[in-house]
């Protein structure tokens, strides 16, 4: 048994490490097996953070504290999930991963709400879509595939790197019919765009993206409409990819003009195709993945950052695909044994 120890000079600093009712420093003790309280500094300097437990388990707790510590002192919320992603990943012994984590601020929403990267996942995407033309991005829901996106499409709006943007994705239905919708073809594609205004608007406010839309400096479409156009100086956004042909999917990166950019993202286990259609984002994942200038990045379930629950669901259904996969092919295996025993059976006996 052995004590490590983190001095934290500000209060408010360590009220958030611990958490209210002290929740993320039980949620630490829980996950190493550790046991954590604070006490005054000795030498009066502020706080003293105290980590009992075997060596091993108090170095990792104490490098998980010291990140936490790190983002306390920046104004980051240190949210249930925040503190579950830092256990895994010192967990996972990617602790070098984590300290890469930088804390640079790369947009202010209309809110004043700061957008950075929380996980090592979405610093590699954000990174990605700075470096390349085109960036495929894949991953499950939650991991901030859209909202990273559409940010980084507003920052270079501001900075005046494009002249407009363009969101897009395939109107298609989440298994319901919903039949024919009232009104004008705008009100009839709206609900399938809606996850593209309410990104926007967080980013911009409406009244900004209506003024923009109106001089046709944002543009937000179904996937139809970009056949047979040339997209120059734009930051175009096709999201839900998982749902384009790959016929679809070829028509979409072939608009790719001078001086512009594509984001696509989709995550492959949630797709709404028919039967026997195949995912054009699949494809293009195995197609476009070693060409220069084309960046593909998938996020784990690891990288979720909404509530603790959807990572949870995401891996129970992973977990549900791999044990009916493999009863699957168990079965077909025992099928193929029985027919040729039934085979040499029936040759035996003639």
């Amino acid at each position: 048994m052995i004590q490590k120890k983190l001095l934290v000079s500000n209060s408010e600093v360590t009220r958030c490490i611990f958490g209210s009712f002290d929740k993320h420093a039980r949620r630490l003790e829980e996950s190493f097996g550790v046991r954590i309280f604070n006490r005054a500094d000795e030498n009066g300097a502020g706080d003293c953070i105290v980590i009992e437990g075997e060596d091993g388990a108090a170095s990792r707790a104490h490098d998980a504290l010291s990140y936490m510590k790190k983002a306390a002192s920046l104004g980051d919320e240190l949210s249930d999930q925040s503190v579950d992603y830092v256990i895994r990943m010192i967990s996972d012994g990617a602790q070098n991963e984590l300290a890469e984590l930088d804390d640079d601020c790369f947009f202010v929403t209309a809110r004043g709400k700061p957008v950075k990267a929380k996980t090592v996942g979405q610093k590699k995407y954000v990174d990605a879509i700075n470096k390349n033309t085109i960036v495929i991005s894949t991953g499950p829901a939650g991991t901030g595939k859209t909202y990273l996106a559409v940010a980084m499409a507003v920052k270079a709006l501001r900075t005046h790197e494009i002249s407009r943007i363009i969101l897009t994705r395939p109107a298609v239905e989440a298994g319901e019919k919903l039949g024919f919708l009232p009104g004008d073809l705008q009100s009839k594609i709206d609900p399938y765009l809606r996850p593209l205004y309410d990104a926007l608007y967080e980013m911009m406010g409406a009244e900004a993206v209506a003024r923009l839309m109106e001089k046709m400096t944002i543009e937000i479409a179904p996937l139809a409409y970009m056949r047979g156009r040339t997209l120059d100086n734009s930051f175009i956004i096709l999201d839900e990819a998982q749902n384009t042909t790959q016929e679809q999917m070829k028509m979409f990166l072939t608009r790719l003009g001078n001086g512009s950019k594509i984001v696509v993202t989709g995550d492959l286990t949630q797709t709404d195709l028919p039967d026997g259609k195949k995912s054009g984002l699949a494809a293009a994942v195995r197609i476009l993945k070693n060409i220069e200038g084309i960046a593909v990045h998938e996020f784990s379930e690891r990288d979720v950052v909404r509530h603790r629950l959807v990572q949870k669901i995401i891996m129970a259904y992973d977990r549900d695909d791999r044990e009916r996969r493999q009863r699957t092919a168990e079965r077909q295996s025992e099928e193929k044994k029985r027919f040729h025993a039934t085979r040499a059976r029936k040759e035996g006996q003639k």
